[in-house]
């Protein structure tokens, strides 16, 4: 299995390495993903008529008010949650392929998104009947901390039964996450057998994922999960870029290895937990991100960890925007989408490491 600097030898052919560069393109690539998807959907909102839509310009009054009310209420709420569900999801991805130093390394795949929808199940079944006793409605806010208090307890089991004697060991890494992974899943069956027919409904919107249900409100309340995590961000990059050498190495060269660990754990959490909290289990986002921008950019966390935010942001929202258009007016689950696009991608992944050990 090779680690994560032969990763960027053997793959990472002519990096683009100019910042500027690769980030301006793939802002401007965002935009206009973003404005396609402002315009497509069950009800249509023609390009042309989209500055109008926006408020920039005057239009026909016959058509600004329902394409106001088509973009504001439920199309751009929808393209901000998937931006930052996309980003969130592929720096948690990136930032755990560098902490266990495989390519291999998501969050679906080592049981933490799984682990977070357990706990976001959990509180709709357990928190709603505790809140009927009172005759209140359970409010969403407590979902965003419910999902990352699982992803957390999920993340230090994952790497206290993956890692020994500052070893990590990617085999048990996979491993652990199918067993957690699989505990998880069945907690959800049995909070499934308990829900009644309305939380029924809502946990299958987890187990699906989807963005069906974007509000605002669902923007704002995983708004400081991802200012959260922009903020860690650039205290853990350059620690990543050199723990790829080893814990040792990485200590001898300045870096509080332990201090470096809990911080990337915590943003794991948060990222996942958020994203899981108010888009469902959503998979193969973090494996797929990462590893493209290595073939093109390198390694190297400093350019690598932003241009995931903005990459992850991308494909999720294309994904979505293709959920959205291909059954319409009904809306295909995001997760399906996403799996079929990650799970062939996993498994070139997989014959590349098993080339490359061959070798």
């Amino acid at each position: 299995m090779t680690s994560m600097a032969g990763d960027g030898r053997l793959l990472g052919r002519n990096p683009l390495r100019s910042p500027v560069l690769v980030l301006a393109v793939l802002l401007v690539a965002l935009a206009v993903v973003t404005a396609v998807a402002s315009t497509v959907g069950a009800a249509g909102i023609p390009l042309s008529r989209l500055p109008a839509a926006l408020g920039l310009v005057h239009g026909d009054p016959a058509t600004v008010g329902r394409d106001q009310l088509v973009l504001w209420s439920i199309r751009l709420p929808r393209i901000a949650l998937a931006i930052m569900v996309g980003a969130l999801l592929a720096a948690g991805g990136t930032i755990m392929q560098g902490l266990f130093r495989n390519p291999l390394a998501d969050p679906m795949l080592a049981g933490i998104s799984p682990g977070a929808g357990f706990a976001s199940a959990a509180a709709i079944v357990v928190g709603d009947r505790l809140m009927a006793e009172s005759n209140r409605v359970l409010p969403f806010e407590l979902l965003p901390p419910a999902a990352i208090a699982g992803a957390l307890v999920t993340t230090i089991l994952l790497y206290r039964l993956a890692t020994r004697y500052g070893r990590t060991s990617i085999a048990t890494l996979l491993l652990a996450g199918i067993a957690i992974g699989a505990l998880a899943n069945a907690g959800i069956g049995f909070l499934v057998f308990l829900a009644d027919d309305r939380q029924l409904r809502d946990i299958t919107f987890w187990l699906l994922g989807s963005l069906g249900g974007a509000t605002w409100a669902k923007v704002l309340a995983i708004a400081p999960f991802a200012a959260l995590l922009l903020a860690g961000l650039p205290f853990i990059a350059r620690g990543l870029d050199l723990i790829v050498l080893g814990e040792a190495e990485a200590f001898h060269m300045g870096v509080a290895v332990e201090r470096l660990k809990r911080i990337a754990i915590v943003l794991v959490a948060a990222a996942t937990g958020a994203a899981v909290s108010v888009a469902g289990v959503i998979g193969f986002v973090g494996i797929v991100v990462p590893h493209l921008l290595r073939l093109v950019i390198g390694p190297g966390h400093r350019l690598l960890l932003p241009a995931a935010l903005c990459l992850g942001a991308i494909l999720l929202l294309v994904a979505d925007t293709f959920a959205r258009i291909i059954a319409a007016p009904a809306e295909l689950p995001i997760g399906i989408v996403t799996a079929a696009i990650g799970a062939p991608f996993f498994l070139s992944l997989l014959l590349r490491q098993r080339a490359a050990v061959g070798s």
